[in-house]
């Protein structure tokens, strides 16, 4: 044991100066995710203000049945995991798709301003995107229904129509993040070896055989990470996105509604603030088992793609 104590502390000496830089890091985290878990006991208390979380009554699993018995939660972790899936597809073919065509473009100037134009939407703010959405599709002045009004067709009161924000809401996922996951692509095929592209134009192989062949071979390590990564976050529905684009238009939950935003408006709405604990609890707990589940996968097909 006083080996072992004494290599750890010779190692500590050791890297001493990258611990430093790391303290800040561990501080953050820290503050903002481990001091936070102490509130996971509402989910098993009936929380009143006078005694606090420490003092309020246990009451078991009384929050989480009272939730299931609602019955809105299962829509909700359908809509939340739905959601998600479909944005890891659809951006990921995208991303990858934009960042093969741009890495073929000759054209350096044309390539830089491409990849600022895709990126910018990135930065912008989702109240911003919210407000655009909203003026594109407001029902009485909306930029889509002043068209159709022009063409003397009927105006359409997407905000009344829940499916009709399924394709919006991915469309918009799409514009806003296919920038910043088209860098880092781009980013992957810069780091494969040109002499293998050069061989195989030698031996007559055209640019959809150099792709197919060569550049998503080896985009493979990058993609499984970033979709691990991404499934990670299953359960978690983007809050800002969601209740930016729809807010409390009650007349789309029944295909908008993600945990996020069905917490939030639960612990506006009711001061339940041990269901909503539950709430996050099984988000937390399913989104553990999907990133387990498919980590395990992965390392069975290959080891050096898991995550761990």
């Amino acid at each position: 044991m006083s080996f072992v104590i004494k290599k750890v502390i010779k190692k500590v000496i050791k890297n001493k100066y990258y611990l430093i830089l790391l303290i800040p890091a561990l501080i953050y985290f820290f503050i903002f995710y481990y001091l936070p878990m102490v509130g996971a006991l509402l989910a098993f208390k009936k929380y009143n203000y006078a005694d606090g979380i420490f003092g309020s009554p246990w009451c078991g699993l009384d929050n989480f049945k009272f939730m299931f018995i609602n019955g809105d939660i299962f829509g909700v972790i359908r809509n939340t995991a739905l959601y998600n899936i479909a944005f890891i597809i659809v951006n990921t073919t995208f991303e990858i798709f934009l960042a093969i065509l741009l890495s073929e473009i000759g054209c350096r100037f044309f390539k830089k301003i491409s990849q600022g134009c895709i990126l910018f939407p990135y930065f912008i703010s989702w109240v911003v995107v919210g407000t655009f959405v909203y003026n594109m599709f407001n029902y009485e002045f909306g930029a889509v229904n002043g068209f159709l009004k022009s063409i003397n067709i009927d105006p359409i009161n997407i905000y009344n129509n829940p499916t009709a924000w399924i394709p919006i809401i991915i469309f918009i996922k799409l514009w806003k993040e296919i920038g910043y996951g088209t860098v880092l692509y781009l980013a992957a095929i810069s780091s494969i070896d040109q002499e293998m592209y050069e061989a195989a134009e030698i031996d007559g192989a055209n640019i959809f055989r150099r792709i197919r062949h060569i550049t998503i071979p080896s985009l493979l390590p990058t993609i499984i990470i970033l979709v691990l990564l991404s499934i990670g976050n299953v359960f978690k529905g983007d809050f800002q996105m969601f209740y930016q684009l729809v807010g409390s238009n009650s007349m789309v939950y029944s295909t908008t509604d993600v945990i996020d935003t069905f917490v939030t408006r639960s612990l506006l709405n009711t001061r339940e603030f041990g269901m909503t604990t539950a709430a996050g609890i099984i988000q937390s707990v399913f989104g553990l088992i999907v990133i387990v589940t498919s980590n395990c996968c992965i390392k069975k097909y290959d080891r050096d793609y898991a995550l761990y």
